[in-house]
């Protein structure tokens, strides 16, 4: 009776653990950023949804790595994994920023901002270079055209998965390869990944809900925006300096 009720603590842990995780800077800043700038309830869970996609489906494949061949992502990559959030939550936030005041000017939520235009005319070298060197099948493209899409916003939950080795999510794939045969170990990860959606889902809905019935509310609408902007900007800056580590739990623990 001791194995399967260690079994189950173990399991409930790890749940407890996934939906700790998805309370991280990282994620509360990217979903309010995502869901900010939708127009309806059902774009803004669904695009919340593509990054929680995304972030997910990292996890797990560094969840199975660790637990299947003991190995996690090599040492030192975690810092530059962390950056590379850093300038997503910098982008994003000046993303919002920019939507913000274009809809004050013009009513519409899709701007242009000297980021973007920034990285598209990087796209655009890359395009033009790979047709001079012969490649004419290579697809221009560009970021944030028509506003957020379910690549970019799937990108992005990749990307804060690569960097989100944080103590619960290491502690996870520490406690998963050791529970017991790799079968086990999956659960483990299976169950923290549940706990994660659950989270992360449930801040979709709240940031959506927050967000889409503000739009009635034009002067709360306006501030809880730039709020969320500025949050994301600052949390951005502090993981593109690697100080994320310096951040205030905020569980608690």
């Amino acid at each position: 009776m001791a194995e399967p009720l260690n079994l189950q603590l173990a399991l409930l842990s790890a749940a407890v653990l996934g939906f700790r995780h998805g309370l991280d800077y990282d994620h509360i800043a990217a979903i309010s950023d995502i869901t900010s700038v939708q127009n309806r309830m059902k774009d803004a869970m669904r695009y919340g949804l593509y990054y929680v996609s995304g972030h997910a489906l990292t996890v797990t494949l560094l969840g199975a790595a660790a637990i299947g061949f003991r190995v996690s992502l090599p040492q030192g990559s975690d810092r530059w994994a962390e950056r590379a959030v850093g300038v997503t939550l910098l982008i994003l936030g000046i993303y919002v920023l920019g939507s913000l005041i274009r809809r004050a000017e013009h009513g519409h939520h899709h701007p242009k901002t000297r980021i973007t235009l920034l990285i598209n005319a990087i796209l655009w070298l890359y395009w033009r270079l790979a047709r001079v060197l012969g490649s004419h099948d290579t697809k221009r493209r560009e970021v944030f055209r028509d506003g957020y899409g379910s690549g970019s916003t799937f990108l992005i939950g990749v990307i804060h998965g690569i960097g989100a080795e944080t103590p619960t999510q290491l502690l996870l794939f520490l406690m998963a390869a050791n529970l017991g045969g790799a079968a086990k170990g999956f659960l483990g990860l299976f169950m923290f990944i549940v706990g994660l959606v659950v989270m992360n889902t449930l801040m979709c809905a709240s940031a959506a809900g927050i967000f889409i019935s503000g739009m009635h509310k034009p002067y709360v609408f306006q501030t809880v925006t730039a709020l969320t902007s500025v949050y994301s900007v600052v949390v951005g800056v502090v993981f593109l300096l690697g100080s994320s580590n310096l951040l205030p739990s905020l569980t608690g623990s």
